[in-house]
């Protein structure tokens, strides 16, 4: 049982709220932290909070306080970690973990110094679709991954502060791209070095000094490519989807916008239909349960349990630095048109990978490239000679 400091009383916190207090359901909200009072009180009001503030401080230090959960623009979150540390409380930190690596960094050290538990709330990493595909991938069902492909994109968020670069510290790339690195990251190996990217951004449509559209692609030390596609221009609400391609087969998975349901109606009746959904008429695509669908669930039920068993949470702030580290050269990369270095001053991960390459035999003379059954009936075989690397086809 965990009693929980909440620091942000808007979407997030919300969607945060309803998780902690409705999956375990032997957790409580004991105090929140809004910057203002009148935010406080309302959600204190929703939730049953006993103590409401305006001060940060005060929501932490208390003594009945044994966790943070910081739902903050990303401009106070280091000043949120900082007195969690002062405080010896537990931290669990929505993302991204900074407004840029060296803020993460710090971050990271602060709390290891420290030494009090520290979650990184990436909530896309724990859906029940991806748990199910990544323990896929783990057991060889898609053999070695080459590529892992994450898509997010929707009409822009909620709140002002997103849209306001100093505060945010970037636009869709951080928002939305920090979602999309840690899935590529997961599937193709946590422990796999991130080494450069290339990344195209721009901002096509909203008045906006920060980027909202872009397209990146990562590459790792063992030659596999993560690519993350963000947008806040997109029409039609909020598309989710991810593609994983191994030696061995594929995954695609659609985590929100079409998942089996839909509705149509004139609009009589309708209101909230989805996160990021533009619209209450028409053909819409409703989703069951969004805090179990978006992760949310999970993601917390891991922290808690990982507090209480005295382990790491599978995603911890280290992560959130590395991921920070890797968005930071995807902006050096959009203003350099080149690829850039992910530079990162703390990797406990492999190191010294090369490319793997794998050949597969056919018998002493040839290699097999592909295998295949015509329409014919006839077995089809490409093959490459190995010492004169010609390539030949032969039907068998």
């Amino acid at each position: 049982m965990a009693n929980i400091a909440m620091l942000g009383s808007g979407f997030i916190a919300r969607f945060y709220a309803d998780s902690i207090i409705g999956q375990r359901s032997r957790d409580t909200i004991v105090s929140v932290y809004s910057r203002r009072d009148e935010s406080a009180k309302k959600f204190a009001d929703d939730y049953k909070v006993a103590f409401q503030t305006t001060d940060m401080e005060a929501a932490i230090a208390r003594q009945d306080v044994d966790v943070v959960c910081i739902s903050l623009p990303n401009n106070l979150h280091e000043a949120a970690v900082n007195l969690c540390c002062k405080h010896k409380k537990a931290v669990i930190c929505t993302k991204p973990l900074g407004r840029n690596a060296e803020e993460a960094k710090r971050m990271l050290e602060a709390v290891e110094k420290a030494g009090i538990f520290h979650g990184y709330l990436e909530d896309l990493v724990y859906t029940p679709k991806f748990i199910k595909a990544l323990q896929s991938v783990k057991d060889g069902a898609l053999g070695r991954i080459l590529w892992a492909k994450s898509r997010e994109t929707h009409p822009g968020p909620h709140s002002e502060w997103f849209w306001d670069k100093e505060q945010a510290g970037g636009g869709c790339i951080l928002d939305l791209g920090c979602h999309c690195v840690e899935i590529g990251r997961s599937f193709i190996g946590k422990d796999i070095k991130p080494i450069e990217v290339m990344c195209w951004a721009d901002t096509q449509v909203k008045p906006i000094d920060a980027e909202d559209h872009a397209i990146g692609l990562v590459k790792y030390e063992n030659g596999a490519i993560g690519q993350f596609e963000v947008s806040w221009t997109f029409r039609g609400g909020l598309d989710l989807r991810d593609e994983v391609m191994g030696s061995e087969g594929t995954i695609w998975l659609n985590s929100f916008l079409r998942t089996g349901f839909d509705m149509f109606t004139t609009g009589k009746g309708a209101d909230y239909v989805a996160e990021k959904a533009e619209s209450n008429s028409g053909w819409l695509f409703p989703v069951g349960d969004e805090l179990n669908e978006l992760g949310y669930n999970h993601m917390f039920t891991d922290m808690f349990n990982a507090m209480e068993k005295g382990t790491e949470a599978r995603e911890t702030f280290y992560d959130g630095y590395v991921v920070n580290a890797i968005l930071d050269a995807a902006y050096k990369s959009a203003a350099s048109k080149q690829w850039e270095p992910v530079k990162l001053d703390i990797w406990r991960g492999q190191e010294g990978l090369s490319k793997h390459k794998t050949l597969t035999e056919y018998n002493d003379q040839y290699y097999l490239v592909k295998e295949e059954m015509t329409h014919f009936g006839a077995r089809k075989l490409i093959l490459k000679d190995k010492t004169t690397g010609q390539i030949i086809e032969q039907t068998v």
